[in-house]
Formats: C-alpha cells, structure tokens, sequence
C-alpha cells in the first residue's frame, strides 16, 4: 500500500499534500505498487546543514535525495526520503520563468527517480533521467522542465 509521510518544517508557502501526492504516484506509475517514502519541506538553514553534512556542500540546495540502503534478504516497500528546500524551489522559479507548482512538481519527480536509482551523474544517465522526468511531467500535465 502507497504511503507518503509529507513533514511541513517551512514556514514557507508549499503545495497542498494531495499534489505531492499526485507526483509521487505519476514518477513511480508503472514502476513500485507497494510505497513507502517521506518528503521534508525545509527551509534554507536545514537545507544548508543537510547539504553540507551530506554533500559537503555549504549551501541549502533545491532536493536531496536520500534512497533506503535495506541489508539483503529484507524486503520492505521503503525507497527513501526527500529534502526539498522550499524558498530555493520559489526563487529557482522565478529564475527560470517556470510557476511554482511547475518546479515543484519537477523536483518532487526528479527526487523520487533518485530513490529509483537514476542519476545524472554521466551525459548517458543524464540523458535517460532527463526522458523520464520529460514523461512524467507531460503525464502530469506540465511542459518540459528543461524547456
């Protein structure tokens, strides 16, 4: 059974927990039945922490994805938690001419693939990562994030 645990720890203004939802569903269609994942709302001191601590990395940063790492022979319905720092997805939006529900819905799928184990890390993987991203968000109604 699907299960999205949605922490709000921003004070910032963020989509209603039934979209997160909506994306989640659409970036794992075809791929997971049975879910479990938690998404973050963060604002940028604990996005910043986190960023550094686990990137090494001293600025807050629109998603970390972190998947679930289950020793072998377990088989549970975890993929993982997300991070999304909320004012960097509000001015990474208004930089990019994109609307805020736009980009959140993008780095909400960019994430979750993360926890699926694309990675963006080679032309090649970027490559494939960037099609699926394209899928989904047309799937969603939404253009091209890299538009």
């Amino acid at each position: 059974m699907p299960d999205l645990d949605l922490q709000n720890a921003t004070t910032a203004s963020v989509p209603e927990p039934a979209l997160f939802q909506a994306w989640v569903d659409a970036a794992l269609a075809g791929r997971r039945i049975d879910w479990e994942l938690a998404i973050r709302l963060v604002d940028e001191p604990e996005g910043r922490t986190l960023n550094h601590d686990y990137r090494g990395r001293d600025a807050a940063t629109n998603v970390l994805s972190f998947p679930v790492d289950l020793p072998e022979g377990v088989d549970l319905p975890l993929l993982g938690d997300l991070v999304i720092c909320a004012p960097v997805v509000v001015r990474e939006a208004a930089e990019q001419g994109k609307s805020e529900t736009a980009h959140w819905a993008h780095l909400t799928v960019h994430g979750v693939l993360h926890l699926l184990g694309f990675d963006h890390a080679t032309s090649v993987e970027a490559d494939v990562m960037e099609g699926e991203e394209q899928r989904v968000m047309a799937q969603l109604g939404f253009s091209d994030p890299y538009a």
